[in-house]
């Protein structure tokens, strides 16, 4: 099984439901967690609220800080902010793929509700993308 962290600066929004998406769509042959740099302390309740919209199972998630990760090997760090990639990460052991997927932030949409439910839903759109274009990308061990 392939270990994925996702960095985001928050972790209220997109490495909230990257995370969601790689553990549901991946059937175990992935298992994610995810951290922020400068973690909000919760999760915007939008991101849950996509989540189950989109038929993913959020779990329980919690917004965390990277330093919770510092020290454990992962197979794959992805970024999903600017922010994030362009920050130093926590000393991660061992060799590890990096991908950036920039995606824009829902959790800074501002409008009707149904505006920012549009912002998430893109969010949401982006990340399924390229979660399903990775898992054909890596091969699986």
């Amino acid at each position: 099984m392939k270990t994925i962290l996702v960095l985001c600066t928050g972790n209220s929004c997109r490495s909230i439901m990257a995370e969601a998406l790689i553990n549901v769509l991946s059937a175990g042959r992935y298992q994610a967690v995810s951290a922020g740099s400068n973690p909000a302390g919760y999760v915007h309740p939008k991101s849950i609220e996509t989540l189950k919209r989109h038929g993913i199972p959020a779990g329980e998630p919690r917004s965390k800080s990277w330093d919770a990760f510092a020290g454990q090997p992962f197979d794959v760090v992805i970024t999903v902010c600017d922010a994030a990639a362009a920050e130093g990460c926590p000393a991660l052991l061992g060799t590890h793929e990096k991908l950036h997927w920039s995606t824009p932030d829902p959790a800074s949409a501002t409008g009707t509700e149904e505006e920012i439910d549009a912002a998430f839903d893109a969010a949401f759109g982006m990340l399924r993308e390229r979660v399903e274009k990775m898992m054909n990308d890596i091969p699986f061990k």
